[in-house]
């Protein structure tokens, strides 16, 4: 019945590693399907090399499992709570990609130096609040669903399709398993080339509101005239 499901799941995993975002098992990738409430996740700890369609695990919104006998991701919970607050998401990708990365360890968002940023991210990639103890302790890994919740009280997920988890790494989104994916490549060159930017001038301003909204929107507004209709 999700075999569909499943196979953009299983393929956007794949991806991650084909686009080098991951080493060994460090990351994952989930879809869901709306209307069945029912998401689709990479188990954890197999290695991208062993990874199946027949692997993949689905569960409910309640983190409950449907299908598969193999523990799904340990940070299932966390898209689970982003798939409850973020109603248009419809995939969730998180990897430990190595300027990201370093941003979110860092602890720092990610300026917005130029137009290959905006093309793609409408603003600063915001990192979130460190995470206290007790949230650390305490079902960890839904409340990192929920400090990324927070952060975006007032930035709509649709527009800012990532974030930097302080001290952790990066997440993204978008309508399709493949979409967070391309989030996250998208992401980790905006992460390199801004890190460069400021070693080159480590004075270096954000682009202008007037840049900014000409790069998103001529790509993602109402208006926009990038591309082939």
């Amino acid at each position: 019945m999700y075999e569909e499901l499943k196979k953009q799941v299983c393929e956007a995993n794949i991806q991650l590693q084909k686009h080098k975002l991951v080493i060994y098992s460090w990351g994952n990738v989930s879809g869901i399907d709306r209307r069945a409430g029912v998401v689709a996740v990479k188990p954890s700890g197999v290695a991208y090399d062993e990874l199946r369609l027949e692997k993949i695990v689905l569960l409910d919104l309640e983190g409950n499992v449907v299908e598969g006998s193999l523990n799904p991701s340990s940070d299932t919970l966390t898209h689970l709570e982003l798939y409850r607050n973020f109603e248009a998401v419809g995939g969730v990708c998180h990897t430990h990609s190595l300027y990201a990365t370093m941003w979110a360890q860092a602890c720092r968002q990610i300026p917005t130096l130029g137009t290959t940023h905006a093309d793609y991210f409408y603003g600063p990639i915001p990192v979130t609040d460190t995470m206290k103890g007790e949230e650390i302790e305490t079902d960890y890994e839904v409340n990192t669903g929920k400090v990324i919740v927070r952060r975006f009280e007032n930035i709509d997920p649709m527009q800012m399709q990532a974030v930097l988890v302080a001290g952790h790494g990066p997440f993204t989104w978008g309508a399709t398993a493949a979409e967070a994916v391309e989030a996250s490549v998208i992401l980790e060159q905006v992460a390199q080339t801004a890190l460069g930017t400021i070693i080159i001038n480590p004075e270096q301003k954000g682009i202008s509101q007037e840049l900014l909204d000409k790069h998103y929107l001529r790509k993602h507004g109402k208006d926009a005239y990038y591309g082939q209709k």
